[in-house]
């Protein structure tokens, strides 16, 4: 374990003060949830829905038409994992809500796999650096991104854990990095980016053993679950990708991009008896000029670091690859424990560096501003066991955190900047030919 020079009492005050601001948020949560019967904005809106992500979908681990019928976007590795840890004869007649009073194996395994998502969190972060561990472990672990993945039963909380497996600390053996990578890929498609970010540092053979790992779980697991052929997996991304957008102020629901908010401003909805024309193609602009202008500088910067790989870290890469993937299609908001993870690895230097952490644990408080108040619905609410007023609005906190986290993508991109044009100044062209052949490759 590399040993880290002890953190000033300012950083500890900073790191800590977040943790009980956390701590606060959760004891407001719990205390609205005992007084309503269910759980607070920024939670999903429907309180009868909690595990649903994974309820709804294991009915095709037992059936066929995840492909053809639900047009999932999923490998068969999801469904594969799902078969495993749920009871077959409970899926027999329906697929509704009604189903988690039957599957009982369903409901611990979610709560197994946050267990463990929590475990090796804070063992990768005391192997990063002891002084910090907890903090930022605790953040990662009952931040909002988290338990936000947990209540939906999704499974972000699988992958994360193969995740920091992949490119934490904790294994040392490089094919079972490898084979984590794959694991985390056929669970969420869009991190084939965060495997090909490596390159950027010459690391071709951790690059083809993702790869290749990648290839060989989907393969094994599309032979176990007998559907989910690649033309099938790419129509299905295909039409997701093309067909995504916000059409109900709903969508608009912890999204992990500004995608939902520019659509939702292009939709059939009618704005103009709340926004002026422009207000709409001001926020339209807003969202275009950020979304770009973050994504080109992770770019910018992902190229920098080809010219000094080594001043530059790997988790660094990954993020950048990472955060223009998400921000690019929507995929939901607990993608950012994905992208919290190569933040809170970074040390406590620099001004980039403290804003990006700062604003990190920021986004792990689970609470949010709510305006503009919806009428009181009547919902059932799962977690309480009967029925409940819900009352819902627009999270302001929440329409933020997409720009909050390409603003951290900017701070750490400037932080790259400066990184490799201060080794370039200091040592010209001499360390550069070991890597004369890089460019023809």
């Amino acid at each position: 374990m590399k040993v880290a020079r002890r953190p000033g009492w300012g950083q500890l005050t900073v790191e800590y003060g977040f943790v009980l601001a956390i701590c606060a948020a959760l004891a407001h949560m719990v205390l609205f949830f005992f007084e309503n019967g269910y759980l607070r904005q920024p939670f999903y809106y429907e309180p009868s829905g909690t595990w649903m992500d994974w309820f709804s979908l294991t009915y095709y681990a037992h059936h066929a038409g995840a492909y053809a019928v639900e047009k999932t976007i999923y490998p068969p590795l999801s469904f594969v994992i799902m078969k495993l840890f749920s009871v077959a004869h409970c899926y027999d007649l329906t697929r509704s809500e009604e189903v988690r009073a039957c599957d009982w194996l369903g409901e611990w395994a979610m709560v197994g796999f946050w267990l463990v998502a929590v475990v090796i969190t804070f063992l990768t972060f005391y192997r990063l650096d002891r002084w910090t561990a907890f903090p930022r472990a605790f953040a990662l672990s009952f931040g909002f991104p988290m338990l936000y993945g947990f209540e939906r039963g999704n499974l972000i909380i699988i992958g994360y854990s193969f995740y920091l497996l992949a490119f934490g600390p904790l294994l040392r053996s490089a094919r079972l990095r490898w084979l984590c990578a794959g694991m985390v890929v056929n669970l969420k498609v869009y991190m084939i980016a965060a495997i090909v970010a490596p390159l950027l540092r010459r690391r071709w053979m951790a690059v083809e053993g993702m790869i290749g790992a990648s290839i060989l779980v989907y393969l094994v697991t599309w032979q176990i679950l007998g559907e989910g052929s690649p033309s099938e997996v790419l129509s299905n991304l295909t039409s997701y990708s093309e067909g995504f957008g916000a059409q109900h102020v709903l969508d608009l629901w912890f999204a992990s991009s500004l995608v939902p908010l520019r659509t939702l401003m292009t939709s059939d909805m009618p704005l103009e008896t709340i926004l002026s024309s422009g207000q709409i193609s001001g926020i339209i602009w807003a969202t275009t000029i950020v979304t770009y202008l973050g994504q080109g500088m992770a770019v910018a910067a992902a190229l920098a670091a080809w010219l000094r790989p080594e001043v530059v870290p790997t988790r660094r890469l990954i993020f950048f690859a990472a955060a223009v993937a998400l921000s690019t299609k929507e995929a939901g908001g607990y993608t950012e424990i994905l992208l919290l993870f190569s933040i809170f690895s970074e040390a406590w230097r620099g001004f980039g560096r403290k804003f990006s952490i700062f604003m990190g644990y920021a986004l792990c408080i689970p609470d949010d501003f709510v305006t503009g108040k919806l009428p009181p619905l009547i919902r059932s609410s799962y977690l309480s066991g009967h029925e409940v007023i819900a009352e819902f609005g627009v999270g302001v906190i929440s329409l933020l955190r997409p720009a909050v986290m390409l603003f951290i993508v900017m701070a750490l991109a400037c932080v790259t900047f400066r990184d490799v044009w201060a080794d370039y100044r200091q040592d010209g062209r001499i360390l550069r030919w070991r890597y004369r052949n890089d460019m023809p490759l």
